[in-house]
């Protein structure tokens, strides 16, 4: 694998983007360390610590890479341009028009412009919710509340988000690999120190357990790596054949290939939307008025759909399965792979062309996405399981809020760069990962 990264270093046009995006990172970096003015950061980090690791906020702040936390330029991450994309690819299938748009070079552009201003609403409606979660009495960390620094941290963070933007989509075009993928990719490694930190200190109040502990922390870690990098791997190959067809004096066609049908094709969005939808009855309880703090429901928002509880997890697990089910049927059509097969003059074997292949293909489909869903469930229960083996050791849940999560983009991000750097590779004759 050194031998493979030298050799991309020797290729002038594939060094060049791995220095571009090396410096895209660093200047991404800067920004995520540059603080926003008016606004108290220990103040934040102290609510953080109390009451928001078992909220919606947790969430956004691994994914920020613990910006979210310290009050900085880039705090919203990637969040809003993450979410305007979700929203168009919805509208995208709903309205017509869109539709329409999306499939012309011309028409593609118009959306990307079209998401780019929605990214640009969703900061400014983002940021000044950020801004009034601040100012609340729950955590009062704005220094000097008034009209002025709502305007000022408003549209800093706007600012912050749409440089975000334009850095994913320099890197997309002039780097390696996807720009949202590598900004949360360094998001979430550059957590780790923090969280790392966090462990360590908790381990060292049990020092009869902190060898034990460690190592079987380290075993479960590396067992799902293993698992991940297999499933991501794993795909069902429908064998497709193409007539044979005469063109002049040369034969074309006659091939025998397949139709890779990978088994996780909704990567982590299930797991996000999932997520979101699952830490709602905590955030609502978390900001709850202190009046209401013994009510019913404030109990039962606050401990029946905690990150601890049996039903949080249960809810966890079917909505993702729910959503790898809705993700994948808006972003695959079955209909229309059958038609493109049909066009070209190809089959899948066994099965007549046109709309018994498309039923088939929707089949296999309705399987393999039950097995990924399963899998993306089991990858985002298993830190609540540990958590709930590790709390009579007093080990925080906070902790491993969300690792599932954060571990499955890691190593996703990992294997989608690791085959587009190797593609270029051997593209130029080069060996790369694949020897």
């Amino acid at each position: 694998m050194f031998k493979t990264f030298v050799n991309a270093w020797k290729l002038p046009d594939l060094r060049k983007k791995i220095v571009y995006t090396i410096i895209i990172v660093l200047i991404y970096r800067i920004g995520c360390v540059l603080p926003l003015p008016f606004i108290d950061p220990t103040a934040i980090a102290a609510w953080f610590n109390s009451s928001a690791n078992s909220s919606i906020l947790s969430y956004f702040n691994i994914l920020s890479g613990n910006t979210f936390s310290r009050a900085t330029l880039f705090a919203l991450s990637v969040s809003p341009y993450i979410t305007a994309q979700i929203v168009i690819q919805l509208l995208t299938i709903a309205i017509p028009s869109l539709e329409k748009l999306s499939k012309d070079e011309d028409g593609r552009m118009k959306i990307t412009q079209i998401t780019r201003y929605l990214t640009v609403a969703l900061g400014i409606l983002t940021s000044y919710g950020y801004y009034a979660t601040l100012n609340s009495s729950k955590i009062d960390a704005i220094t000097k509340p008034g009209f002025f620094a709502c305007i000022v941290i408003m549209m800093c963070q706007t600012a912050g988000a749409v440089l975000v933007m334009w850095v994913s989509e320099r890197l997309t075009e002039k780097g390696i690999g996807q720009g949202i993928s590598i900004l949360l990719f360094v998001n979430i490694v550059s957590a780790i120190p923090t969280m790392g930190s966090a462990f360590v200190a908790q381990f060292s109040l049990y020092k009869g357990y902190t060898i034990l502990i460690f190592a079987a922390m380290i075993i479960v870690a590396v067992l799902i790596v293993a698992f991940i990098v297999f499933m991501s791997q794993s795909e069902r190959r429908l064998p497709v054949q193409y007539a044979k067809r005469v063109v002049g004096r040369k034969m074309y066609g006659g091939q025998s290939t397949f139709l890779p049908m990978k088994l996780n094709m909704s990567g982590v969005m299930p797991i996000i939307f999932a997520s979101t939808i699952a830490t709602l009855p905590a955030t609502i309880a978390m900001f709850c008025p202190q009046p209401e703090a013994g009510s019913f429901w404030y109990k039962f928002l606050n401990n029946f759909f905690s990150m601890q509880s049996v039903p949080y997890a249960v809810v966890l697990f079917l909505l993702i399965i729910a959503f790898s089910y809705f993700y994948l049927a808006i972003s695959f059509n079955p209909v229309e792979v059958a038609n493109n097969l049909k066009k070209n003059g190809g089959f899948v074997l066994g099965m007549r062309p046109g709309k018994p292949t498309s039923d088939y293909i929707a089949r296999v489909l309705r399987k393999i996405t039950l097995i990924g869903g399963f899998f993306l469930g089991i990858i985002a229960i298993i830190p609540i399981v540990i958590g709930w083996i590790t709390n009579p050791f007093g080990i925080s849940f906070g902790a491993l809020s969300f690792g599932g999560t954060s571990l499955l983009i890691v190593v996703s991000v990992a294997l989608e760069t690791t085959r587009d750097l190797d593609s270029q590779i051997t593209m130029r004759h080069y060996k790369g990962f694949l020897e």
